[in-house]
Protein backbone atom coordinates (compact mmCIF):
# COMPACT_ATOMS: atom_id res chain seq x y z
CA UNK A 1 0.00 0.00 0.00
CA UNK A 2 3.03 2.38 0.86
CA UNK A 3 4.40 1.54 -2.30
CA UNK A 4 1.47 2.35 -4.63
CA UNK A 5 0.88 5.78 -2.57
CA UNK A 6 4.73 7.09 -3.27
CA UNK A 7 4.11 5.92 -6.80
CA UNK A 8 0.84 7.47 -6.99
CA UNK A 9 2.96 10.73 -5.35
CA UNK A 10 5.66 10.66 -8.00
CA UNK A 11 3.67 10.07 -10.81
CA UNK A 12 1.72 13.36 -9.56
CA UNK A 13 4.68 15.59 -9.48
CA UNK A 14 6.12 14.43 -12.71
CA UNK A 15 3.15 15.23 -14.11
CA UNK A 16 2.68 18.98 -13.03
CA UNK A 17 5.41 20.35 -14.99
CA UNK A 18 4.54 24.11 -17.00
CA UNK A 19 4.75 23.93 -20.64
CA UNK A 20 3.72 27.36 -21.30
CA UNK A 21 5.46 30.41 -22.20
CA UNK A 22 6.55 32.53 -18.98
CA UNK A 23 4.90 35.35 -18.02
CA UNK A 24 4.64 37.68 -15.73
CA UNK A 25 2.61 37.31 -12.33
CA UNK A 26 -0.99 38.69 -12.73
CA UNK A 27 -0.72 42.72 -12.36
CA UNK A 28 3.18 42.66 -12.22
CA UNK A 29 5.64 43.40 -14.68
CA UNK A 30 8.83 42.54 -16.22
CA UNK A 31 11.66 44.28 -14.41
CA UNK A 32 14.07 46.58 -16.50
CA UNK A 33 16.73 43.96 -17.96
CA UNK A 34 19.57 46.70 -17.70
CA UNK A 35 20.87 49.65 -15.62
CA UNK A 36 19.27 53.05 -17.22
CA UNK A 37 17.61 51.05 -20.02
CA UNK A 38 13.83 52.15 -21.06
CA UNK A 39 12.33 49.61 -22.46
CA UNK A 40 11.19 46.34 -21.08
CA UNK A 41 12.31 43.01 -22.44
CA UNK A 42 10.32 40.17 -22.86
CA UNK A 43 11.23 36.60 -21.27
CA UNK A 44 12.64 35.40 -24.54
CA UNK A 45 15.34 38.10 -24.47
CA UNK A 46 16.14 37.76 -20.59
CA UNK A 47 16.69 33.82 -21.19
CA UNK A 48 19.05 34.28 -24.18
CA UNK A 49 22.49 34.12 -23.74
CA UNK A 50 25.33 36.77 -24.14
CA UNK A 51 28.13 36.07 -26.40
CA UNK A 52 30.67 36.38 -23.27
CA UNK A 53 27.93 33.83 -21.71
CA UNK A 54 27.78 31.29 -24.68
CA UNK A 55 30.87 32.04 -26.45
CA UNK A 56 31.68 30.43 -30.24
CA UNK A 57 33.86 27.68 -30.47
CA UNK A 58 37.47 28.00 -32.17
CA UNK A 59 37.64 25.72 -34.73
CA UNK A 60 41.10 26.86 -36.05
CA UNK A 61 42.65 23.27 -36.79
CA UNK A 62 46.83 23.54 -36.55
CA UNK A 63 48.72 22.73 -39.88
CA UNK A 64 51.82 21.13 -37.83
CA UNK A 65 53.20 20.55 -34.41
CA UNK A 66 54.08 23.32 -32.21
CA UNK A 67 56.06 23.49 -29.35
CA UNK A 68 54.18 24.35 -26.33
CA UNK A 69 54.87 27.83 -24.50
CA UNK A 70 56.36 28.12 -21.33
CA UNK A 71 53.76 28.33 -18.65
CA UNK A 72 54.44 30.35 -15.34
CA UNK A 73 51.20 29.14 -13.17
CA UNK A 74 52.57 25.14 -13.82
CA UNK A 75 53.90 24.44 -10.51
CA UNK A 76 54.62 21.42 -8.84
CA UNK A 77 52.39 20.12 -6.07
CA UNK A 78 53.17 21.22 -2.90
CA UNK A 79 55.38 19.10 -0.76
CA UNK A 80 57.45 17.57 -3.74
Amino acid sequence: MRRLVVLAAALALAACGQTAPLKPAAGKTLPVAAYGADARADADVLLKPTPQAAPERSVELRKRSEDRAEDPFDLPPPGK
